[in-house]
């Protein structure tokens, strides 16, 4: 069985090539780094390395070989053999490997009627739908018929940590991947247009929007709020951010709130997410992935637009009743990252301006006014254990009694 690989990066070498290698594939990366490519063709295995605290444990991964993906010619080949394929580009890069994956499809009906299925690494919404789209743009009005008859894209959510490896990760070796121990790869049951492949940690669910959910409003909010919290400290290290109670408080609350948003949009149940929120906060606390405040809250523009992280969140809890008080402070704190970073002067005039630019939000809204509260603290220099009370109280004015 032949399994290709789309991208030999963090998450192509580090989760789903090792996840296909351990489900009996032999596994073809492809990728444009022919210094990569050639590196991983001579030597033919490369370390895997696990990593939980100060502890680790080198995972040997084998039975691969490396394409160089310049060569459209020998990748299309690939892709016409394959019994499974994935993608982990980056969704900018999806439009230019679509030509690529049309013809690797095309050769392949006119071999054989087989399905093929291709799992949609991207940390896109709606990546599955994106790609599809790019790929049919290459192909006659036949092809695509045939296109929706045999292949199946099938969205995942990627939860596994790979930070960004340093030298020190490489440890003297450049081919060593370093990734968190969670290992678990939700796809979308209804995506698959063949029969489910036996790969360890696959988990198929539907609908899967809860699941994109999920990961993008509880997992990705998290990460983040606790990375705008830190940077705010001054921290470094996301480990070293939420070692701080107030931010582990505010991080926590944060994540709770999705979770109560998610819990009534969906009906699942609600033990699972808990257990997922506990687990994300010893992960985050991972002193052994080094992963910074600065790669976790990079690219603010992305991660407070409307439908993402920060604000998607808040507004499906607003939706859902729940009043989103510590997701908007994560909120304010990421609006005053970017203020920051982009020279703006910190003024509430200017903030205001800014948060619409970012996310649309006119300034009547009710999710605008609460962000907007949040950040006259932090013109003002309050502290984290001021903003944690700010928004304890925050929340307790708006619960409902308990009885």
């Amino acid at each position: 069985m032949r399994a290709v690989m789309y991208g030999a990066g963090n998450i192509g070498r580090g989760f789903i090539g090792p996840v296909f290698e351990r489900g009996g594939y032999f596994v073809q990366y492809v990728d444009v780094n022919r210094e990569l490519v050639d590196a991983l063709n001579a030597r033919g295995t490369y370390p895997l390395r696990v990593i939980r605290d100060q502890a680790h444990e080198d995972q040997p991964v084998g039975h691969f070989e490396a394409i160089d993906g310049k060569d459209a010619g020998k990748v299309a080949e690939a892709i016409a053999s394959a019994d499974i394929m994935a993608t982990a580009l980056g969704a900018k890069i999806l439009p230019l490997i679509a030509p690529v994956l049309a013809e690797g499809i095309r050769r392949r009906f006119a071999r054989t009627d087989k399905t093929l299925d291709i799992i949609v690494c991207e940390n896109l919404m709606d990546a599955h739908l994106v790609l599809a789209g790019l790929i049919k743009s290459h192909m006659t009005p036949e092809e695509q018929q045939l296109f929706d008859q045999r292949v199946g894209l099938v969205e995942a959510s990627i939860g596994r940590m790979v930070p960004v490896q340093t030298e020190a990760m490489r440890d003297g070796d450049p081919l060593r991947v370093c990734v968190e121990e969670y290992a678990f790869l939700p796809v979308d049951k209804a995506g698959f247009k063949g029969e489910i492949p036996d790969l360890p940690g696959l988990t198929p669910f539907t609908p899967f929007d809860y699941y994109i959910r999920r990961k993008l409003f509880v997992h990705n909010m998290g990460h983040a709020t606790c990375a705008y919290l830190g940077h705010y400290a001054e921290k470094t290290y996301i480990a070293e951010a939420i070692m701080d109670a107030d931010t582990a408080l505010v991080t926590q609350n944060a994540m709770l709130e999705s979770l109560t948003a998610l819990y009534r949009r969906y009906q699942v149940p609600a033990d699972a997410l808990l257990n997922h929120i506990w687990d994300l906060l010893g992960r985050f606390a991972n002193t052994g992935l080094g992963d910074t405040c600065q790669r976790v809250g990079a690219d603010i523009a992305r991660k407070m637009a409307r439908d993402d992280r920060m604000i998607g969140s808040a507004l499906l809890c607003l939706e859902m009743g729940v009043r989103p008080d510590y997701i908007a402070l994560g909120a304010a704190l990421a609006l005053y990252q970017h203020m920051k970073e982009q020279s703006l002067e910190v003024t509430e005039e200017a903030a205001q301006k800014a948060l619409s630019a970012l996310s649309g939000l006119g300034a009547e809204t009710e999710l605008s006014g609460i962000i907007m509260g949040y950040m006259q603290l932090l013109i003002k220099g309050a502290s984290v254990a001021e903003l944690r009370l700010a928004a304890s109280e925050g929340k307790r004015k708006h619960l409902e009694p308990v009885v």
